[in-house]
């Protein structure tokens, strides 16, 4: 028979051995890998943008990822968002806990923290309280509009970055040293604003952007941050288009980082049930602990309805409501809110 090798040990690779390549460039070199692992970034947003730039970091070894997503895996996601596969869709997994998963095989030893919520003013602090530098892969500028007060209160970085068709747009925020959001954008879009439900989305783009935010984010972590970009950056992958504009200094007059008004931090005017993109309602007004069991025996009469841990899906006719366990759900297969909430009011509870 002969003497047969031992199996091999299963022994986790040095940080020297995993990060060899990275720790040759001279812009990280070893301390600015051991930097990157001590660090901790909030990622707001895990769709095709979230995704790509979750990997990024992962892979590059940032020790410490909290990633917060208000939706669930579908099949159309597949084409770009790059962290998910055809089960997570068929099972309709909320995208903050497909994320965490499938990071943690790409690379064990990063920390992700995963968060099935959208970010509102009563959980914004408590969610990103411990990140040292929060990165935008959200839909709407609502949020970001958010992200940026709570930013500029607590004086700390963000990165605004965005992806449709096949623009990509990302800007550093630096507050006291750049331009902060509301000094280039003082209010949000006028008139019809283009989405990836409405306007498609490639996923080149998608990726250029996560690739410029991960990149400008690793400048920060380990100190490079001479060397993070002042403008903001936009770049058509199509038609090889391109503009900078100067965002280098705060506008004195700014509501938000000249006048420290916090508009958005404080609430006020927030709608309770928000469009949601791909013919969808959200409906967030209800903060209760949702008993999935018990909510699944009352519905069984009157449609199709299922559920796991972290939501439950009930089908009925041309719409579908995905509540979640903090009682948010959303409603798919009507922009109609009056619809909604009488869908939600009837069959979850007012």
């Amino acid at each position: 028979m002969g003497n047969r090798p031992e199996p091999a040990v299963n022994v986790l690779p040095t940080i020297e051995d995993r990060y060899s390549r990275q720790i040759l460039f001279p812009g990280i070199g070893e301390e600015g890998q051991r930097k990157l692992l001590a660090a901790h970034v909030a990622i707001v947003g895990c769709g095709a943008t979230g995704a790509a730039v979750a990997g990024l970091l992962a892979r590059a070894g940032v020790g410490k990822l909290t990633v917060i997503d208000r939706d669930y895996v579908e099949w159309s996601n597949l084409q770009r968002q790059v962290l998910f596969e055809e089960e997570d869709a068929a099972e309709g997994l909320p995208k903050a806990e497909a994320a965490r998963r499938r990071l943690a095989r790409c690379n064990s030893q990063t920390r992700v923290y995963a968060h099935v919520a959208d970010l509102v003013p009563a959980n914004i602090h408590g969610l990103l309280a411990d990140a040292q530098i929060i990165l935008d892969a959200t839909d709407n500028f609502e949020t970001r509009y958010l992200l940026n007060d709570y930013a500029v209160q607590q004086n700390k970085p963000w990165i605004y970055a965005g992806a449709v068709g096949s623009y990509a747009v990302t800007m550093n925020i630096l507050p006291g040293k750049t331009a902060c959001l509301a000094c280039i954008f003082p209010a949000p879009p006028a008139g019809v604003v283009e989405t990836c439900d409405t306007g498609g989305i490639l996923n080149p783009a998608v990726n250029l952007a996560a690739s410029l935010e991960a990149a400008e984010a690793m400048k920060w972590m380990v100190g490079a941050r001479d060397r993070m970009r002042r403008t903001l950056l936009s770049y058509d992958v199509w038609t090889n288009e391109h503009s900078e504009i100067d965002a280098s200094r705060p506008r004195v007059q700014c509501a938000v980082c000249g006048q420290r008004q916090f508009v958005h931090l404080a609430g006020q005017g927030r709608p309770h049930i928000t469009l949601c993109g791909r013919n969808s309602v959200q409906i967030h007004e209800h903060a209760r602990p949702i008993d999935f069991v018990e909510l699944e025996r009352r519905l069984q009469p009157h449609g199709a309805v299922r559920h796991n841990d972290m939501l439950l899906r009930f089908d009925r006719g041309a719409q579908r409501i995905t509540v979640f366990r903090d009682g948010r759900a959303i409603v798919q297969g009507t922009t109609d809110v009056g619809l909604a909430r009488s869908l939600y009011s009837r069959f979850i509870g007012s």
